[in-house]
């Protein structure tokens, strides 16, 4: 294992207790792949009910909705992401490289500490035992 594998997951508290976290920035790249909230729902593993709910969130907490739907059938329906939608990604990916190069000598230093090596075996304790 290398301090590659090792991830620090972002969560960024907004007001009124809304959290914008990985999983919500992979809906709205789910979203954005897809154009449609169902599709991307089912994509994700997710109830169409809930990945709304959480887009509703995200739409309700920016001054801007980061996603927008289209009513219609035979097609014509569908979601996409808009530009603050993309702005989001954007924002919280530079967070995440931001967290990831100040926080590399940690995630080493922690790597040093775990009990399974690269192999996947259990390393033995360093005094010999």
């Amino acid at each position: 294992m290398s301090k590659n594998d090792l991830k620090i997951r972002l969560k960024i508290e907004l007001p009124d207790g809304v959290r914008l976290g990985y999983g919500k920035i992979d809906l709205l790249r789910a979203v954005n792949r897809e154009q449609s909230i169902s599709a991307a729902a089912r994509s994700m593993g997710m109830s169409y009910r809930r990945a709304w709910l959480l887009l509703e969130e995200l739409n309700s907490s920016f001054t801007a909705p980061v996603v927008e739907t289209r009513m219609g059938g035979s097609g014509r329906g569908g979601a996409s992401l808009t530009k603050m939608g993309a702005k989001i990604i954007a924002l919280y990916e530079n967070a995440e490289a931001k967290a990831d190069a100040a926080l590399g000598d940690v995630l080493g230093k922690i790597e040093a500490e775990l009990a399974t090596s690269a192999t996947g075996e259990k390393d033995r304790p360093k005094d010999g035992a």
